[in-house]
C-alpha cells in the first residue's frame, strides 16, 4: 500500500496537467500513487495523462464523465485509491518541491491521523505577489494533534481540499465523498471536520494554487449559488447529529453572508429568495447560546436571522451612512415583524401572562424554571410561556408552554406580557412597557467581573459589544435577584440601575434543602453513576481568551491517581454544549443535562476552576477542591471581584499532581477542608434556604408587600440533601 494517492482531476486543465504532474513525479519522495482523473479515453487530457502512465508505473488514469463534474471525478479516484494518505489537486495546481517529505515527516511525528491541514499558496496567473491565507489561520493551532474543539478556526470550510491530507481509511469508515455541485469542497471540507477527531497542521506551503485570470468558477454569476445553501444544510444538519459546533455554523453562514452581500453573484429575480432559503436554514441551525460576531458581519447575521431582506439590501448596496443606519435598525428587524410587534405594543398587557427566558433561550432551566414551577403552585391563573431558541424545543419538558424565539407568537408574547423573567437578557427589540413587570434572575454568584465592570479587559469588552446598550437593557429591569450580600454589591457596581434587589437567594438552589436521599438515588442511576462509587463533578469554566472546550486536566489520568473508586462527572460550561458526548470509561460527560442542580446532587464533590457552581454546590456541604492551574493568567484576562485563592470553599491545587493527591490522601475530605468551607457557606450561602422560589412568586408574581414574605432561615438551621454515601478516602 502505498503511503501517499494523489489524485488530479484533469477538466478544463488539460493544458497544465503536464505542470501537475510533473511536480508530483519530481518530487524527493517516491511512495505514491498517481491518479489522473479523466474525462473519457479519448479527452485530451487523457492522451496526456496516458504518456505518463507509459513512462511511469506509479501513473493511472481513470476516467469520469464531465457531466459527472469535480465531485464525480474526485470520488472516482477516490474509489480507485489505494494509498493510506489522500492528496486531491486541481489540474492546474502543482506540489511545491519537498513536499511529500514534509508531508510523511509530519505524519511520522503526529502518528495516525484523520486529516493534516497544509499551507497553501494563491498564486496570480500573471503577476503579483503569492498569498499564504492559511498560515494565520495555523498560527494559533496546536503544536501536536487536537480535536476540531481545541483549534475551531481550521477547518474543511475554510481551507481548500488540495490544502489537506486525509486518511483515506477515516473517509471509508464515515462513507464521506464529495457531495455533487459546485459548492463541492465546502461540503466535503464541513463534512471532514464534523466527523474528524485528529487534526494536525503542517506550517510549510505544500501546494501552490493558480488563480485563474478569468477567475473562480464560484465567483461568476449565476443560479449555481444555490448549491452553497445546499452544501450548507448538508454539513449542519450532518454535524446535529455528532453534537454541534458553534464555530462551523459560523463559518458557513460567512460563506453564505458573502454571497449575499454580492449581488452581481444572484440574479435578480433570485436574490430575495436565496436570502429567505439562508434564513430558514440559519433559523434551523443556529446553536444555542450563538453569538453573532461583531461589526458588519454581526448585523448582516442579525438580518438574516430576522428574515429582513429590505434592510439587508440596504445595507449591501449602500454607502457609509445607509450601512450605519441599517446598523441601528432595532430588533425585530423584519418589516413585517417589526410592524406585528409594534401593533401587539397597542392592545393591553395581559395581567395573567408570564414570559419566561434562560441562557438566551437554551431550554427550560436555572431560575427562571424553578420560578416557573412553583409559579404553577402558587399562582395557577397565571399563564406561563417559556421562550425557546429555534432547535431547542426538546430542551422543554411535557407540558409546559413555549415559544419559539423570533415567531411571531414569541414576539405577541413579549408585547402583550405583564411579567417577564429571565436570567440573561431579553432582546434588543423588547420595550419596557409601563405596568410591566420586568426580573432579572442572574444564573450565578459574581467572581469575574460583569457588566461596566468589564469595561478595562479588552478580550471581555470586545465580546461584549456596546455597554451603552448592556445599560439600555438594565434599565428594563425592575427586580434583580441575588444570593448573597457579596452579589447585591457587585450587582451594583456592574449593573447600575433604578431596579430593586431581591436578598431572595437563587430558586434554582431550593432543590438542595429540599431533595431526599431518593431523589439523589435516582439522578445518580439516570446519570449512570456506579454504585459504591465516588462522583466527583468536574466543572471548568469559560476561558474568554481560549475558543473550543479544554478539559485543562486529563482526566483518565486523574481517576487513576484519585483511586479506584473515583469516577468523574464532566460538566464543560454550557458554551460548549453541543449534545455530544465526550465521556469514556470513568468519565461521565454530563454537559448536555438539563439541569445542573441534579449534577450536582449526584456528585459527592466538586472540583472545579473558577466556575461560579461552586457557590451553588457550598449549598450541599459536600467537598470543594479548586483546580487554579492558570489563576494568573484569568484574572489578568478577565478579572475578579475578590482572591479565590486567599478564601477558598475548600483545597487549591495548581498542578494534576497536586489534585490527584488531595484525592488519594483524603485531604478533600478533611476537617480543614470542612473549616474552609463553613467560612465559604456563610458567606456565600446567605439566602438559598429552600424558599427563594416561594419569595419570588409572592412578591413580584402575586404582589405581595417585602414585609410579608417569608424570612430566611439561618444557615445552621438548613439540612442540605444528603450525599450518596459517606466519603469513603482512598
Amino acid at each position: 500500500m502505498p503511503r501517499f494517492s494523489i489524485i488530479v482531476p484533469s477538466h478544463g486543465a488539460a493544458g497544465r496537467l503536464s505542470l501537475a504532474l510533473d511536480s508530483v513525479l519530481g518530487q524527493s519522495f517516491g511512495d505514491f500513487e498517481l491518479l489522473p482523473v479523466c474525462d473519457a479515453p479519448d479527452a485530451p487530457a487523457a492522451a496526456v495523462a496516458a504518456g505518463y502512465a507509459g513512462r511511469d508505473g506509479r501513473v493511472t488514469p481513470v476516467f469520469s464523465p464531465p457531466e459527472a463534474g469535480l465531485a464525480g471525478a474526485r470520488n472516482t479516484g477516490l474509489r480507485a485509491a489505494t494509498g493510506a494518505y489522500l492528496l486531491f489537486l486541481d489540474g492546474d495546481d502543482t506540489l511545491a518541491p519537498g513536499a511529500l517529505d514534509a508531508l510523511d515527516a509530519r505524519l511520522a511525528g503526529t502518528g495516525e491521523v484523520d486529516v493534516l491541514y497544509a499551507e497553501h499558496e494563491r498564486v496570480p496567473w500573471w503577476e503579483g505577489e503569492p498569498a499564504n491565507p492559511a498560515a494565520p489561520l495555523f498560527a494559533g493551532a496546536p503544536q501536536g494533534v487536537f480535536g476540531p474543539g481545541e483549534a475551531p478556526e481550521v477547518t474543511g470550510v475554510r481551507l481548500p481540499v488540495c490544502g489537506a491530507v486525509h486518511r483515506r481509511d477515516f473517509l471509508t469508515a464515515h462513507r464521506l465523498v464529495f457531495p455533487e455541485g459546485p459548492f463541492t469542497d465546502l461540503g466535503f471540507g464541513g463534512l471532514v471536520t464534523v466527523h474528524a477527531e485528529r487534526i494536525a497542521v503542517l506550517r510549510r506551503v505544500v501546494v501552490r494554487h493558480l488563480l485563474r485570470r478569468q477567475g473562480s468558477r464560484l465567483d461568476l454569476p449565476g443560479e449555481h449559488h444555490t448549491d452553497l445553501l445546499a452544501q450548507t444544510d448538508l454539513v449542519l444538519t450532518r454535524a446535529a447529529g455528532r453534537g454541534f459546533r458553534g464555530a462551523l455554523f459560523a463559518q458557513l453562514f460567512a460563506a453564505v453572508l458573502k454571497t449575499a452581500a454580492h449581488p452581481a453573484r444572484l440574479p435578480a429575480s433570485g436574490r430575495r429568495a436565496f436570502f429567505r432559503r439562508a434564513t430558514a436554514l440559519y433559523r434551523r441551525h443556529r446553536p444555542a447560546g450563538f453569538r453573532v460576531p461583531g461589526g458588519s458581519l454581526g448585523v448582516q447575521h442579525r438580518l438574516l436571522a430576522a428574515g429582513a431582506y429590505t434592510a439587508f439590501r440596504a445595507l449591501r448596496g449602500a454607502n457609509r451612512k445607509v450601512s450605519a443606519a441599517a446598523r441601528r435598525v432595532p430588533r425585530p428587524h423584519g418589516l413585517r415583524t417589526r410592524l406585528y410587534y409594534r401593533l401587539q405594543l397597542r392592545r393591553p398587557l395581559d395581567p395573567h401572562l408570564a414570559v419566561y427566558c434562560a441562557y438566551w433561550g437554551r431550554g427550560y432551566a436555572c431560575n427562571p424554571a424553578a420560578i416557573h414551577a412553583k409559579a404553577a403552585e402558587l399562582a395557577p391563573h397565571i399563564r406561563s410561556v417559556f421562550l425557546v431558541e429555534p432547535g431547542r424545543e426538546h430542551a422543554v419538558p411535557p407540558g409546559v408552554d413555549h415559544a419559539v424565539l423570533g415567531s411571531r407568537r414569541a414576539w405577541r408574547l413579549l408585547a402583550r406580557a405583564t411579567y417577564l423573567v429571565n436570567n440573561a437578557n431579553f432582546a434588543e427589540g423588547v420595550v419596557k412597557r409601563e405596568g410591566s413587570v420586568h426580573l432579572q434572575t442572574q444564573h450565578g454568584t459574581p467572581l469575574k467581573k460583569m457588566g461596566v465592570d468589564q469595561s478595562t479587559y479588552p478580550v471581555v469588552a470586545a465580546a461584549t459589544g456596546s455597554f451603552t446598550k448592556l445599560l439600555g437593557r438594565v434599565d428594563r429591569w425592575d427586580y434583580n435577584l441575588s444570593s448573597n450580600t457579596h452579589s447585591t454589591q457587585m450587582w451594583e457596581r456592574a449593573f447600575p440601575g433604578s431596579y430593586e434587589q431581591l436578598e431572595y437567594g437563587y430558586p434554582r438552589n431550593d432543590v438542595f434543602c429540599t431533595a431526599t436521599a431518593e431523589d439523589v438515588a435516582r439522578v445518580r442511576r439516570e446519570l449512570g453513576v456506579p454504585e459504591g462509587r465516588t462522583a466527583v463533578l468536574y466543572a471548568p469554566t469559560h476561558r474568554d481568551h481560549r475558543t473550543g472546550f479544554d478539559p485543562g486536566l486529563d482526566l483518565e489520568a486523574f481517576c487513576e491517581a484519585a483511586g479506584d473508586d473515583v469516577v468523574v462527572l464532566l460538566r464543560a460550561h454550557y458554551f460548549y454544549d453541543r449534545g455530544a458526548r465526550r465521556g469514556s470509561g470513568r468519565i461521565i460527560d454530563v454537559t448536555a443535562h438539563r439541569s445542573s442542580e441534579d449534577v450536582c446532587m449526584a456528585a459527592d464533590a466538586l472540583v472545579t476552576d473558577y466556575s461560579s457552581i461552586m457557590f451553588d454546590y457550598a449549598n450541599l456541604d459536600r467537598p470543594i477542591v479548586v483546580y487554579a492551574d492558570d489563576w494568573d493568567v484569568y484574572t489578568e484576562t478577565r478579572g475578579v471581584y475578590f482572591d479565590l485563592l486567599a478564601a477558598p470553599p475548600g483545597p487549591v491545587a495548581r498542578t494534576p499532581e497536586e489534585l490527584a493527591r488531595v484525592f488519594a490522601d483524603g485531604s478533600y475530605a478533611s476537617e480543614a477542608s470542612r473549616s474552609l468551607r463553613n467560612v465559604f457557606r456563610a458567606r456565600f450561602c446567605q439566602f438559598d434556604d429552600g424558599r427563594a422560589a416561594e419569595r419570588v412568586v409572592r412578591r413580584v408574581l402575586l404582589g405581595e408587600p417585602a414585609e410579608a414574605i417569608p424570612p430566611v432561615r439561618p444557615l445552621a438551621e438548613r439540612v442540605p440533601a444528603p450525599a450518596a454515601s459517606p466519603l469513603v478516602i482512598s
